[in-house]
């Protein structure tokens, strides 16, 4: 199995080819980079307590965290940002899955399909 390089700024990581899959969703919606990104958050909810969140947004909010890795940007709130420190975010195309995986040194447990976790 191949190691894949990941790009790690300020605590969180997101390897190259998540960011492959970023930027091809960001043209697709209509995102411009140098005002918009990807948003990454936890919300109450789902199996196990909390749930990921991440969506595109057109700009930052005032206290976001603002991580920026070549032409792509990543927004997370302070709040969220308490829980996702350390993460590292994944694109991972297998027969029975396809999409972004999160790993979260953070997570004490989290439930089967891994978009919850406490």
């Amino acid at each position: 199995m191949a190691t894949e390089q990941t790009t790690a700024t300020q605590g969180i990581n997101i390897t190259g080819k998540a960011l492959e899959h970023i930027r091809l969703a960001m043209q697709k919606e209509g995102i411009a980079p140098e005002t918009g990104g990807l948003r990454l958050g936890v919300q109450g909810g789902g199996c196990s307590g909390l749930s990921y969140n991440i969506r595109f947004d057109t700009q930052p909010r005032e206290r976001d965290r603002i991580f920026e890795y070549g032409d792509v940007r990543v927004f997370v709130d302070p709040k969220s940002f308490i829980y996702l420190n350390g993460m590292t975010v994944e694109w991972e195309e297998t027969l029975m899955h396809r999409g972004f995986v999160f790993q979260n040194p953070n997570a004490k447990k989290s439930c089967g399909c891994g978009s919850s976790f406490s």
